[in-house]
């Protein structure tokens, strides 16, 4: 009989310990809780005057601006290394290519589908641009094209830059450009000559390009964004020529056609 009686008193002790509301119960502020220790009653307190995140000083104005005071800057900030320009290729793709296109031509898609075009890459004005103007461009923002700061880190947007310059490159190369122990092999590639018949630039006497070769476009001239063909209506919204009257009529819907008798399709 003790032995239950000793059983049943850990047992009550057990659950009165158990319900304990010590995690329910914690000395914490929930957000916009008011508080009566401070004098203005806000439980969530201002920052100290200029503090600053960790790892968010910037101390490096040029890297994180892109401008040496009020000019953009005229070199790199960071190393250009194979990875970094595999980080701005990939970057450049996911961000930049829905409207300046994948050779930077301004032809990306949502020009395609009406979007303001902006200028290729490939002018003059632009080439000859610093690499800290797009930067700050990607930072801030420039004319109907919106900032990427939130989007695109400091590190991704020098990549970025770095790519941007390799586009550039790639459609106003130079044989100096090219270093002195490689151009032999520039010289050994066989020159491919138009076939027969074919107009320059590889299009054909219509002046329409063979199938599954590229558009020919002139180096340094900005080209027309390709038309839309999601504009065009639909085959059943276009309008059918009736021979009689001579007048153009649109296709009678399918509830006002006669339903098909025994044996018609």
């Amino acid at each position: 009989m003790g032995r239950r009686a000793a059983a049943c008193v850990l047992l009550v002790a057990s659950a009165a310990l158990g319900c304990r509301q010590d995690m329910h119960d914690q000395p914490k502020y929930k957000p916009f809780r008011r508080s009566t220790f401070f004098g203005d009653e806000r439980s969530a307190r201002p920052l100290v005057e200029d503090t600053v995140a960790r790892g968010q000083l910037r101390a490096d104005a040029a890297y994180f601006t892109g401008k040496q005071g009020t000019m953009p800057i005229d070199q790199m900030p960071v190393a250009v290394t194979p990875a970094l320009m595999e980080r701005g290729r990939q970057r450049f793709t996911i961000y930049c290519t829905p409207c300046h296109g994948q050779t930077g031509r301004g032809d990306g898609m949502v020009v395609q589908r009406g979007y303001r075009r902006p200028p290729s890459f490939h002018i003059d004005r632009l080439r000859n641009e610093k690499p800290g103007y797009f930067y700050d461009v990607m930072t801030n923002g420039f004319g109907a094209m919106p900032d990427y700061s939130a989007q695109v880190a400091p590190a991704d947007r020098w990549a970025i830059v770095a790519y941007l310059r390799a586009l550039q490159l790639s459609e106003n190369a130079r044989l100096e450009d090219v270093p002195a122990d490689q151009r032999a092999e520039l010289e050994k590639a066989p020159l491919t000559l138009p076939a027969e018949g074919a107009a320059p630039g590889g299009a054909t006497e219509g002046g329409t390009p063979p199938l599954g070769t590229p558009n020919a476009v002139t180096p340094g001239v900005p080209q027309p964004a390709p038309a839309n063909p999601a504009s065009a209506p639909p085959p059943s919204a276009r309008p059918h020529e009736n021979p009689a009257a001579g007048v153009p009529t649109r296709p009678a819907s399918p509830a006002a056609r006669p339903s098909a008798g025994p044996g018609q399709p």
